[in-house]
C-alpha cells in the first residue's frame, strides 16, 4: 500500500516518516520523498494515528487524488534541484510526464489550478533559492553555481536571478541577505 505525504521535502522529512511508521509498527518497502510504501494495507484507526503522528512533526497525509498528483509533481521538482547531480536528458515536462505516467497538459493544467503558478514558475523559483543557498556556502563560483544548477551560461543564470530577486548575483552574495524560506513554504 503506497501512502502520499505532504510537505515531505527534504531527507529530515523521510526519517520523521521512518520512525513514525516504526512507532506504530508499521512495516515498510521504502520511504521517499512524498511517499511511503507500506508492506501492508492499514486499518482507518491506523491512519488517523498515523495522520496525527505526522502532523506533531509537520507533514500531512494526503487521501485526495488530485491533491497526491500535485504533491507528486512537487516531489519530482524538488528531487530534480536538490537531489539529481546530472542533467536531464529530456525536457523536464517529458521526464514529469514519464514518471507519473500522466499527459503533461493535464499535470500542468491541475497543478496551476491547484497552486495558482505554473510548474515551470514552481521550478524556478526552488532553483532560485538552491543558487541562494549555494552563495551563502560560499564555496563555488558563480560560474560553477550556474554548471551546477544546469543553467546554460551564467549569464542565463544572472538574468533568471535578478528578473526572480530583483538583485544581482554579486550584491546578494556582498550584503548577506540571509534566506528565511524553507523549501517547504516554497
Amino acid at each position: 500500500m503506497k501512502i502520499y505525504i505532504r510537505y515531505m521535502v527534504s531527507r529530515r522529512c523521510k526519517m520523521a516518516v521512518e520512525q513514525a511508521l516504526m512507532r506504530m509498527g508499521l512495516q515498510y518497502i521504502r520511504v521517499d520523498l512524498g511517499m511511503a510504501e507500506l508492506r501492508e494495507d492499514i486499518t482507518e484507526e491506523q491512519k488517523a494515528r498515523l495522520k496525527r503522528l505526522l502532523h506533531e512533526t509537520g507533514l500531512e497525509l494526503i487521501e485526495d487524488k488530485k491533491d497526491r498528483v500535485v504533491e507528486q509533481i512537487k516531489t519530482t521538482v524538488i528531487e530534480s534541484i536538490y537531489y539529481c547531480g546530472t542533467p536531464l536528458k529530456v525536457p523536464f515536462s517529458a521526464y514529469l510526464s514519464r514518471k507519473l505516467n500522466l499527459n503533461y497538459t493535464y499535470l500542468s493544467n491541475l497543478f496551476t489550478a491547484s497552486q495558482g503558478i505554473t510548474i515551470t514558475h514552481f521550478m524556478i523559483s526552488h532553483k532560485i533559492e538552491r543558487v541562494k543557498e549555494l552563495i551563502e556556502y560560499n564555496e563555488l563560483t558563480f560560474s560553477e553555481i550556474a554548471f551546477k544548477m544546469h543553467y546554460s551560461s551564467i549569464g542565463h543564470l544572472s538574468n533568471q536571478f535578478k528578473k526572480m530577486t530583483g538583485t544581482t548575483l554579486s550584491f546578494y552574495k556582498t550584503h548577506g541577505q540571509k534566506r528565511d524560506i524553507n523549501i517547504e513554504n516554497l
